[in-house]
């Protein structure tokens, strides 16, 4: 099978934890080669994400890298497994693939975690909503283009419903409640909305009052998704040139600290869904 040209997020972060591994036992590409019985290039495209690789051949390299975390080893021969194509991929040539990444992100998550300063959540977003969000960006993108990344956008909140649903932590600064995306009309409907989906058992809403001050994180939005063990969370952040993702420890001990300021500083589940409400009453 011929390399890939374009892996996944996902594909990529396997192949990472293969490199990690690899070198925390201070092994080299050409001994890692030999064990498989592959050519080192191999090992390297592996690495990269752009070969496949299978959970026999993980597992071999897992034991003779004397990886002894046997939840971390299965949760790794676990994504090996997975190669069917989520829904996501019917997109793959009409949306930039950051934006499949993120669905590809929450569908495989355990509990997802975000904090959001100027918008509302993109799961919890209503069309209309979405539709303002997407349209007002420099240069102004097509109808058709604008259309495709709302459509696009109401798919991922299938992780939300279902027999399965996505536990999800949302922590919203105040600022987000108030910024009018759409206008009066759109805001107060997207309101409405949040407060209903807040009573759900799996949903954590949380308001951020503007009460209290300066915050960490102000810049951006954060999306914290955990992984079957804790080695494979990822920290996903919006950037001008796309989302970034973050797997590092240190990178990931600062988006954990980050949230947990945000806890400490919001208000309860039944407070932050009445200033929802009392919000959505003065449009």
């Amino acid at each position: 099978m011929p390399p890939r040209t374009t892996p996944t997020e996902r594909q990529k972060r396997l192949g990472s934890e293969l490199r990690k591994m690899r070198t925390a036992a201070g092994v080299s590409t050409d001994y890692a080669a030999r064990l498989l019985g592959v050519d080192r290039t191999k090992i390297s495209h592996m690495e990269s994400g752009t070969r496949v690789v299978s959970p026999e051949r993980l597992r071999i390299l897992a034991c003779n890298y004397a990886c002894s975390d046997e939840r971390y080893i299965e949760a790794l021969a676990d994504m090996a497994t997975d190669r069917k194509q989520g829904w996501w991929e019917r997109y793959r040539a009409d949306l930039p693939p950051g934006m499949l990444d993120i669905a590809e992100l929450e569908w495989h998550a355990e509990r997802v975690l975000t904090s959001q300063v100027m918008h509302l959540p993109g799961l919890l977003q209503t069309e209309d909503y979405a539709r303002s969000i997407f349209a007002a960006v420099l240069p102004p993108p097509s109808r058709l283009e604008v259309e495709l990344r709302v459509a696009f956008r109401m798919e991922r909140a299938r992780v939300l419903r279902g027999d399965r649903p996505l536990d999800y932590v949302g922590y919203i600064h105040e600022t987000a409640l108030r910024t009018r995306f759409g206008g009066r009309d759109v805001t107060r409907r997207q309101l409405e909305y949040l407060a209903e989906v807040s009573e759900l058992d799996h949903v954590v809403l949380r308001v951020v009052p503007v009460s209290s001050g300066a915050f960490p994180g102000a810049g951006h939005s954060l999306l914290y998704a955990e992984g079957p063990v804790r080695q494979l969370d990822t920290a996903q952040l919006d950037s001008e040139l796309g989302p970034l993702f973050w797997h590092a420890e240190l990178q990931l001990t600062k988006c954990r600290a980050q949230l947990a300021w945000m806890e400490n500083a919001a208000l309860d589940r039944e407070e932050s869904r009445a200033l929802i409400r009392a919000v959505a009453r003065e449009l």
